[in-house]
């Protein structure tokens, strides 16, 4: 992937992790019934994604591997 693409995913991936965490951070209602979308988990995935497009970013600007791994 080219930088541009890196940075465009990386910036939805933290937008979806914003929002899946302010949605997953509200009161219950219980006259509206429970709730059907894994906020919490859609945010940790968004988290998760954010976290290797985070690692990519830094292999394109040259970090490597160590010598000893």
């Amino acid at each position: 992937m080219t930088l541009t693409t890196t940075l465009i995913l990386l910036g939805a991936a933290v937008a979806v992790m914003v929002f899946c965490g302010w949605r997953g951070a509200r009161a219950p209602d219980p006259f509206k019934g429970p709730r059907m979308i894994p906020w919490r988990f859609l945010m940790i995935g968004a988290a998760a994604a954010a976290m290797l497009l985070l690692i990519h970013l830094a292999t394109l600007f040259g970090a490597a591997r160590a010598p000893w791994v």
